[in-house]
């Protein structure tokens, strides 16, 4: 698994990445309607609400071409995380008190007829979202990422110059190793 984790992980990016930036793009244009989706929810006071409609899709971009991007990848995977938990907490919450209203994910949102409702789909949507999330807080080393061009010994694949025992010196690959010492800093 270690020589396709950096697949995966390179995958899991680009896909997380891209969603999240075109689901706050998607809102951007439209912040009045942002916060009339957040509103909609009725978990939040009004102010509140309308803050997190106004600051969430600018911040949904950001953490997306960090993504993208490869730039602190486990932090950004880890935020994006915590926001799709959010997302689907409040969508269970809408679907357990009756209410009829479009999720917002991706613009929109606001009351529906209660037969536009798709809860459970925008759940296991998110579910998806949140599994390729939390595989970056876990494996977070991918290809063509920043933060692998930043620490080169730490990126998938790499190698360094070491001297063996008998005083000869030569390329070793640390791909394995690296894996190995990320798994170690995970269990602990």
């Amino acid at each position: 698994m270690s020589r396709v984790a950096p697949y995966v992980s390179l995958l899991a990016r680009l896909v997380l990445g891209a969603v999240i930036i075109v689901a706050g793009a998607l809102k951007v244009t439209n912040l009045p309607g942002s916060a009339q989706a957040v509103r909609a929810y009725q978990i939040l006071p009004y102010d509140a609400a309308n803050l997190v409609g106004y600051l969430l899709p600018g911040l949904e971009i950001i953490l997306g071409l960090l993504l993208v991007l490869g730039v602190f990848t486990r932090w950004a995977a880890a935020t994006v995380s915590v926001l799709l938990l959010a997302f689907v907490g409040g969508i269970v919450s809408a679907w357990s008190r009756g209410l009829s209203i479009d999720c917002g994910c991706f613009g929109g949102g606001g009351t529906i007829a209660p037969e536009q409702t798709n809860y459970l789909g925008e759940i296991l949507r998110d579910a998806g979202l949140l599994a390729l999330g939390l595989w970056l807080v876990v494996r977070p080393r991918s290809l063509w990422s920043v933060d692998g061009w930043l620490a080169p010994d730490r990126a998938p694949g790499a190698t360094t110059s070491t001297t063996s025992s008998t005083g000869t010196s030569g390329p070793t690959s640390t791909s394995d190793s690296t894996t190995d010492s990320s798994d170690k800093e995970i269990a602990r």
